[in-house]
């Protein structure tokens, strides 16, 4: 891979490390707010759904960090 490709890797990489600060900036605050909801709401639909989204920002998570490591192992 020349310099070229590199560099443009690199902007990726960049890119992809903003992306998993703010998904899990996200992630923080719905964790924030569904452990402060009262219990009975935390295990009727809302909080499934919560708990739900949570889970898919984590997951969104590690998969952006796995294709980081992709791209690094490029470098």
């Amino acid at each position: 891979m020349n310099d070229e490709r590199r560099k443009e890797i690199a902007k990726a990489m960049t890119l992809l490390q903003d992306a998993v600060n703010i998904i899990e900036a996200v992630k923080d605050e719905e964790q924030d707010s569904f452990d402060n909801m009262p219990e009975s709401f935390q295990q009727g639909d809302k909080g499934s759904r919560m708990e739900e989204g949570i889970s898919a920002l984590e997951s969104a998570v590690d998969s952006i960090q796995s294709a980081e490591g992709d791209l690094d192992n490029l470098q």
